[in-house]
């Protein structure tokens, strides 16, 4: 097991990516190229950057990957939004994205006060 899987916070972003995944690939097919590819390139990033800061030799650096993946949540949270806006998903879905996302936001935060308070 790498180091960065241990991270809760690292396993809570992976059951993001599949919620988005979840919810996405119901979109209607003529979004396959645009807030579909979207919002799932936005949805990887969020583990993915986390699981990069982790391998950095820094805490400074840790902190700025947390900092990207914390970007990449809300660029999510905004495409949500545009879909729930346009019928392509449930209200159920929508607050089930937004709750993970809200917990997923609160342990980026928690984590980069963390590694910037060690400096």
């Amino acid at each position: 097991m790498f180091q960065f899987e241990k991270l809760v916070v690292w396993q809570r972003a992976i059951e993001y990516v599949d919620l988005i995944y979840t919810i996405s690939e119901a979109f209607p097919s003529r979004e396959n190229f645009g807030l579909v590819r979207q919002i799932q390139r936005a949805a990887v990033a969020v583990p993915s950057n986390v699981a990069e800061g982790n391998s950095r030799n820094s805490d400074a650096d840790f902190a700025r990957f947390v900092e990207i993946s914390y970007g990449s949540l809300m660029e999510t949270v905004t495409q949500l939004h545009i879909a729930r806006r346009r019928n392509y998903c449930s209200e159920e879905h929508f607050q089930q994205a937004l709750t993970l996302a809200d917990e997923v936001a609160r342990m980026l935060s928690g984590l980069r006060t963390s590694l910037v308070g060690r400096r």
